[in-house]
């Protein structure tokens, strides 16, 4: 990898526009606010850090992310308080669900503290935000209980095989599969529920560990979802021969158990839901559910409620954005809370992003094209 090359990645962190200047007299916030497409805002997923301690393929390729990789210095994140009070002028936009993400969210210091700061606030319903967490479980079993204690809503675990030398393979730093299954352990031993794994399925790396995968957590009370190899930022190397579509995952578990289409659990909601059926051909709910998320062959921009917020202060509409809106000058340049909320607003406002949508009619899909870099998935969050 050429230092051009890395250093490019590097600068696309940093490429953010100032918020549209406003025009006439500062609107209070409603509740809700629709972009251009008709899509409220329900949804904030804030990274709290650039950093991983591991090396997904997919995500954070050690070639590109190696030890000489410059990561986003302290001064430059968001501090805890930064971010809350940008989460309380959400949630008074219409926000109801807060996810933390990364890099590997468990690696930031006091997260716990952060948690319990997001908790305190209160949706336009007056109550608490649903607070969750995506991690790779490196370090969720010492920290499952504080993480409970502090206000946390439910937890998803990344997991992408139990092959115990395909998973190392793919997290490319000898992470043991059993370390992740004792963090799920302990976050149900904590009192979490609705527990979630992660699996993305990349044809011919992890395929054949789908129905392992499934008969692993059918009936364990733990939801199992399936999501397609995504051409997320600009270094994992995608390949659209890569990408086993959702619908042969169902059709290979549809090969061992019986499944039923399930209805979405909320307006918005990525996963497509199936659930394992008993003797009567009805879903059995102590046998459990799987999901697909299928953004590439089936896409759900048109019902897309989500935005992001970056490690450094940049808001991203989508999750395959290009370039973002430097919210951090605003909260660091004096601007009053009301000048905050309309920033966001007229962002959201402007929205017309669906790239999904668009993929196929697009250029440079494939690989390391020189066409624009979408930011990295590691900086914007998952």
């Amino acid at each position: 990898m050429s230092t051009g090359k890395r250093a490019s990645i590097v600068d696309s962190r940093r490429i953010g526009r100032l918020p549209p200047a406003h025009e006439g007299a500062l609107e209070a916030a409603t509740g809700e606010l629709r972009d251009l497409r008709g899509r409220p805002l329900r949804d904030l997923r804030i990274s709290v850090t650039d950093r991983c301690n591991f090396r997904c393929t997919y995500c954070m390729p050690k070639e590109i992310f190696g030890g000489d990789y410059a990561f986003l210095p302290q001064a430059s994140l968001l501090t805890f308080e930064e971010i809350t009070r940008l989460a309380r002028l959400f949630l008074a936009h219409g926000v109801h669900k807060i996810r933390l993400t990364g890099g590997e969210p468990l690696v930031r210091k006091g997260i716990e503290d952060l948690v319990a700061m997001l908790a305190g606030l209160r949706t336009t319903e007056g109550q608490p935000p649903e607070i969750t967490l995506t991690t790779n479980g490196s370090l969720l079993a010492k920290k499952a209980r504080g993480l409970k204690a502090a206000g946390l809503s439910r937890v998803t675990v990344s997991l992408d095989s139990l092959d115990e030398a395909v998973f190392q393979a793919m997290n490319d730093v000898g992470f043991p599969v059993a370390g992740v299954l004792a963090a799920i352990d302990a976050a149900q031993a904590a009192g979490f529920e609705r527990i979630k794994v992660n699996m993305v399925v990349k044809r011919g790396t992890n395929d054949q560990e789908i129905v392992p995968m499934a008969r692993h957590f059918r009936g364990s009370g733990i939801t199992l979802r399936f999501i397609e190899f995504m051409d997320v930022g600009s270094t994992n190397h995608w390949r659209m021969q890569q990408v086993l579509p959702s619908r042969e995952v169902l059709a290979r578990l549809q090969a061992e158990f019986p499944l039923v289409p399930l209805q979405p659990s909320a307006a918005g909601e990525t996963a497509e839901r199936w659930g394992y059926a008993g003797a009567d051909g009805q879903f059995d709910p102590a046998l459990g559910e799987v999901g697909f998320i299928s953004s590439v062959t089936k896409a759900f921009c048109g019902t897309c409620n989500r935005i992001r917020l970056s490690t450094e202060g940049q808001l991203f509409t989508c999750l395959f954005a290009t370039q973002g809106w430097d919210l951090r000058a605003l909260v660091r340049g004096g601007a009053t809370d009301a000048q905050l909320s309309q920033a966001i607003a007229d962002i959201w406002h402007g929205r017309n992003d669906r790239y999904s949508e668009l993929r196929a009619s697009l250029p440079h899909q494939e690989g390391d094209g020189d066409g624009p870099r979408r930011i990295e998935m590691s900086y914007i969050g998952g």
